[in-house]
């Protein structure tokens, strides 16, 4: 049976060496992998049609023997092409990855996060980069799954519970108008790693490279 989607490439790896593994998150099934059979051989139809954040349609074969689906067909909306050019940016995208893999199981679509991740992603490609953007995609998340802080209870300033209120009520396109000052930023941060640590375990890769304190 081919099943249909729209989704986000997460990751791309080698199979063999004609073959990738491209990993998705899509708005239907959630985090998806697929191999791409022939993917790289030079005239594969998947040619230039598969990297990291590119997004668009896609059609695959489920497997009923494991999580591993056979790519059918990819058409591709956007590539987000800045980002190839911003390691920075790409910097906070991939711990952006880290995050939604470490708090989320394959194959089980939440919509909110789709929306979520794609908003995100989107936002590093088309603005300049700042540690606010990981904050509030933290915050965001977090509150998605129902974590979001107890900030009465929590021994914050009112400056850094404003910056994070903000940080969570703010649409994307009008994160760039907020000017926090520096120390609640430095408290957020810090209080940040530590509720993470706290209620998820571990922190998730690449937090200090997205930040540019790595």
């Amino acid at each position: 049976m081919i099943e249909t989607g729209f989704g986000i490439i997460l990751r791309t790896r080698p199979l063999t060496d004609t073959s990738l593994i491209v990993n998705w998150l899509t708005a239907e099934h959630g985090r998806l992998s697929t191999v791409a059979k022939g993917a790289r051989r030079g005239k594969s139809s998947f040619q230039g049609k598969l990297d990291l954040f590119f997004e668009g349609e896609l059609s695959f074969q489920r497997s009923s023997r494991s999580e591993l689906h056979a790519l059918r067909e990819v058409m591709i909306h956007e590539t987000h092409s800045q980002l190839r050019t911003d390691l920075a940016g790409l910097n906070q995208a991939a711990y952006g990855v880290a995050f939604l893999e470490q708090m989320t199981e394959v194959q089980t679509p939440i919509p909110e996060l789709f929306e979520l991740v794609i908003g995100y992603i989107r936002h590093l490609a088309s603005q300049s980069v700042r540690p606010r953007n990981v904050f509030a995609f933290e915050l965001k998340f977090l509150v998605t799954l129902g974590l979001e802080p107890d900030w009465k209870g929590q021994g914050t300033s009112l400056e850094m519970q404003g910056l994070a209120e903000a940080l969570i009520r703010a649409p994307w396109t009008e994160l760039t108008e907020l000017q926090p000052n520096g120390r609640a930023v430095r408290e957020l941060q810090s209080f940040l790693h530590g509720f993470i640590l706290q209620h998820c375990g571990k922190i998730p890769r690449g937090r200090a490279e997205a930040l540019g304190t790595g």
